[in-house]
């Protein structure tokens, strides 16, 4: 059994010893000091990032769907870059899924003693009909969770992509997993809150992950949101803006196209630039796997 003062993100912080000794803005000055290694040590994961990107757009061409799973910060961070996915790209709300140990409950009280439990990970993993064409994204800081563990070994089992996310180095989910990814911060600020810089690391992560994702699967055209779906007024102003600068047309044939597409920005975009039917603009996002910019390309 790996002893906890072992561990890296358990480790204490020769930066921080006497923090609760300094002034209110030596503090925060030393938090945002070492804030500032979280990003470099993120930048030194991006091969392994690249490669769990690819896996994951390639399940999800062939109808496989991402999964994130976790327990304590871990769980939640995943189920928040998950519950982001359909209002930013417009994607089914079951395409990106997170699980959290201890279940909805977790994500606003601490239920940390169901992470002990590797065999409840592989059954809220099933539960949510997870197969083998589909990608598991554990997530634990200490890289030794036995509830992400237990899932991680059920996914593999089964045939599916495995990606682990851990804050340190060698670890049990790194050595589980098919991609490791293992950003190292280093000691926490105040020794095993993981919350803190392991937290920062991990969602950073995540976003790479999700968001060059929808990237490479053509929900974004240059740095702009194409697939919103324009819910409320500021999704429609922002819809009206994209077709506005992408098309190059003035605000009234914007709204025109927008409302002969359905409401639909991809749909509408082609039209604009393609200057083609809503029929033929859906026959050819179609062909593309909704790619926009293949779509006007074809």
């Amino acid at each position: 059994m790996l002893m906890l003062e072992r561990l890296l993100t358990e480790q204490r912080n020769p930066a921080s010893r006497d923090i609760d000794a300094r002034s209110t803005a030596d503090v925060l000055k030393i938090i945002n000091d070492e804030d500032h290694k979280v990003a470099p040590s993120v930048a030194r994961e991006i091969p392994q990032i690249a490669k769990a990107v690819d896996g994951i757009v390639a399940a999800i061409e062939h109808e496989g769907r991402l999964f994130y799973i976790g327990a304590g910060t871990s769980g939640r961070l995943g189920v928040l870059d998950a519950a982001e996915c359909p209002p930013t790209f417009n994607v089914p709300p079951d395409l990106v899924q997170g699980i959290i140990a201890g279940g909805d409950a977790a994500l606003s009280r601490a239920t940390e003693a169901s992470e002990d439990d590797p065999e409840l990970g592989k059954r809220d993993l099933l539960a949510r009909g997870f197969t083998a064409g589909d990608v598991l994204v554990g997530i634990a800081a200490s890289g030794r969770t036995p509830y992400v563990l237990g899932a991680v070994a059920q996914a593999r089992n089964m045939g599916a992509l495995t990606v682990g996310i851990s804050c340190t180095p060698d670890s049990e989910l790194s050595r589980a997993v098919q991609i490791p990814i293992t950003p190292l911060p280093g000691p926490e600020v105040i020794a095993g809150s993981t919350r803190m810089r392991a937290g920062t690391a991990t969602k950073l992560v995540l976003n790479m992950l999700s968001t060059a994702a929808m990237i490479r699967l053509g929900y974004v055209y240059g740095n702009l949101m194409v697939n919103v779906h324009p819910r409320n007024q500021k999704l429609v102003e922002r819809a009206l803006s994209i077709l506005q600068s992408i098309a190059d047309v003035g605000r009234e044939e914007a709204e025109s196209a927008l409302a002969a597409a359905g409401q639909s920005v991809p749909v509408a975009l082609v039209m604009l630039r393609l200057g083609v039917t809503k029929s033929e603009a859906q026959r050819r996002l179609k062909a593309a796997n909704g790619h926009v910019r293949k779509a006007m390309q074809g």
